[in-house]
């Protein structure tokens, strides 16, 4: 056997092992074999480069990118419309069978909950891969792509065709990113979804091919004149599997709306079993010619429907409520629960928003309480299960002093909850600067909650500011800290001296000041010294800016230790870059109001999406409300918009109107 031969032979071992290991999940290497394979494969490469390609196993490693470029859609990626209960559901059938007066077979797939792309395969080869976007246009991501072993980067058949897939990451690794995060003090994700997101968009793509994503294969669009013998979707879709591609082992052909029915009954509940999240099933006409009869509208298709599983709610008991001081000196309520299994995962802790929740409620300690997960992802209380044992529980009495200092708690005027007021007390320290860390504010990756408590119990800092004056050294006189770790907190600390002007000033607490209204500050008074010398009537000019807000900004910047906080800013080098200008003028003029969780776009992305369209964001609907765009489970801001007769956007709405 020659060189050439060997590495072709040692290219197909080792992509069928992955095929069987990340598809299949039937491996037949052990990881020995695998490891003595791989690398040959590349000392074989390595010594002859005239040999590698771009199909080879070894090209999955990664490498780093200045930035992701935008790249425009071949086909389109459409979004799906939702349905909620069965009478939905049969409504949607019906409209789809009115005209073809027979039963339509439908194909059923659980709805990943996580991030579409689209991949084009030319000749057999993965040559490029690209993010949903706004469907019409999305990032290449092709490197960070190819780490992912449940993509095949050759095909078992030389073919011509585009699959849309969604990428994930499985619980039981998201789970283990997450713990080995608080050991060191790096970033927490909130939930797969997000932790899948925040590696795909990785420039080191070599961070990417060290957490485990997967994929699950949704569809193909077959371009080979062979392939168009193809007359179903579910053809479509063992034809997808046939060629290395994972298919859901799940999948289910059904004859007629009952069985789809039976379908996402069956799987309410049964999925917390699996080992990723599922959120809904989606349903699709499988004749691909009826498909193409009913086509679409300006969103989504007419052939295909989402049905969104209901929240889970489950019952356990309220063993006490802890409290605990927040950035702003607030001191919040946290129920401990009885540990239960809630939408797939063990929970014994769960929110009770403030206390005037709690007695609007009457819940109490002892009480057996109803718990649920707000949007899938934050357990919260929602009531307690009525019984005679509730009256002889003691009612709950709000704490008098602070649980972490001691201190007085106070009530505040216009504002719900009681606070701390001392301005040393360590919990309201760690809390503000864990804010100041977070993503909304200075986005300094590796600085954990455990990492900021040690520096406070050492009397390393006293305050956020006091980051900046921390070496290498430092961090490493820190629990489980090594020399790496040290530098690349050293780094994101200085790296985040930079940041965007609205980002220091949400960074700074300044009450009643959030992310959208810090965003407005920045783009009228462009410095924080304009800001800072910023007088009543010059803030209450600003569209959005009212008289409270206003109060809040003088009064922070008239305050003697934040006037000395800020030139501690300055002597640190801390210097904010201005806001980019917006991409075009679509939205000029008009404000936006989100509510509720919507399907394709996090809050976040929406809303960067309306300011990139100089459009605007607020978070309360009043009469300068333009629009409210509104996605699952709104809560009331959607009877406040419709007694105002402000204009209601669903998500699907929404991107029409930018597109």
């Amino acid at each position: 056997m020659d060189i050439l031969e060997r590495i072709e032979y040692l290219k197909t071992e080792i992509n069928k092992s992955n095929y069987e290991y990340y598809v299949n999940e039937n491996p037949y290497l052990t990881d020995f074999e695998y490891d003595n394979l791989f690398s040959e494969l590349k000392e074989l490469e390595e010594k002859y480069p005239m040999f590698k390609t771009s199909d080879s196993p070894t090209q999955r490693v990664g490498s780093v990118s200045e930035k992701f470029f935008s790249h425009t859609h071949k086909y389109r990626l459409y979004s799906l419309d939702n349905t909620h209960n069965e009478e939905e559901l049969i409504k949607w059938y019906e409209r789809v069978c009115k005209d073809y007066n027979k039963e339509l077979e439908l194909v059923c797939e659980l709805k990943i909950d996580g991030l579409a792309i689209a991949l084009t395969y030319e000749n057999g080869l993965f040559k490029i891969g690209v993010t949903r976007g706004d469907g019409v246009t999305g990032e290449n991501i092709t490197t960070n792509l190819k780490t992912i072993k449940a993509i095949p980067l050759k095909l078992f058949e030389s073919k011509n065709l585009e699959v849309r897939g969604e990428i994930y990451m499985p619980k039981t690794s998201f789970e283990k990113l997450n713990q080995e995060a608080i050991n060191t003090g790096g970033k927490v994700f909130a939930n797969p979804r997000n932790a899948a997101s925040g590696s795909l968009r990785q420039l080191d793509s070599t961070i990417t091919a060290k957490r485990d994503l997967s994929m699950f294969t949704y569809t193909g669009i077959f371009e080979d004149e062979s392939d168009q013998n193809i007359k179903t979707h579910y053809e479509g879709m063992m034809k997808l599997k046939n060629l290395g591609f994972k298919v859901n082992p799940h999948i289910r052909l059904v004859k007629n709306i009952q069985g789809a029915i039976d379908f996402c009954k069956e799987w309410e509940t049964k999925r917390f079993e699996l080992d990723y999240a599922t959120d809904g099933v989606v349903i699709k006409v499988n004749d691909l010619n009826i498909q193409k009869d009913l086509g679409f509208t300006a969103r989504a298709p007419k052939w295909a429907t989402a049905f969104k599983f209901p929240p889970e709610v489950v019952s356990t008991k309220l063993l006490d409520i802890e409290t605990n001081t927040g950035k702003t000196g607030i001191v919040t309520p946290v129920a401990i629960l009885e540990p239960v299994e809630l939408a797939g995962s063990t929970v014994s802790r769960a929110s009770l928003h403030n206390f005037d929740e709690i007695k609007r409620l009457d819940i109490r300690i002892g009480d057996n309480v109803l718990i649920m997960k707000a949007a899938e992802i934050i357990p919260k209380v929602i009531k307690y299960v009525e019984s005679e044992d509730h009256e002889k529980l003691e009612k709950y009495m709000p704490p008098q002093t602070c649980p972490s200092c001691g201190w007085k708690l106070t009530s505040k005027k216009d504002l719900v909850g009681l606070f701390c007021t001392n301005p040393n007390c360590e919990s309201l320290m760690c809390a503000k600067t864990e804010f100041w860390v977070s993503k909304n504010a200075m986005d300094i990756d590796n600085i954990g909650p455990n990492i900021i408590q040690q520096l406070y119990e050492k009397n390393m800092i006293s305050s956020p500011i006091d980051l900046y004056r921390l070496l290498p050294q430092d961090f490493m006189m820190l629990d489980l800290v090594k020399e790496k770790s040290a530098s690349n907190m050293y780094v994101a600390i200085q790296e985040s001296k930079t940041r965007p002007l609205n980002r220091l000033i949400t960074a700074l607490g300044i009450t009643h000041v959030g992310k959208e209204t810090a965003e407005i500050l920045a783009n009228h008074f462009g410095s924080l010294d304009k800001l800072a010398s910023a007088n009543m009537d010059e803030l209450m000019n600003i569209d959005s800016i009212g008289s409270i807000i206003a109060v809040s900004v003088v009064k922070f910047f008239s305050n003697s230790k934040n006037i000395k906080m800020i030139e501690e800013l300055k002597e640190l080098g801390i210097n904010p870059t201005s806001i980019v200008a917006p991409k075009s003028n679509k939205l000029e003029g008009k404000t936006f109001v989100l509510t509720g969780t919507l399907e394709t776009l996090s809050r976040d992305e929406a809303s960067d999406i309306i300011k990139q369209n100089g459009g605007k964001t607020s978070s309360s609907v009043s009469k300068k409300t333009s629009y409210v765009l509104a996605g699952a489970n709104p809560g009331s801001k959607i009877d406040k918009a419709q007694n105002l007769g402000v204009i209601i956007l669903t998500e699907k709405e929404f991107l029409e109107m930018i597109n």
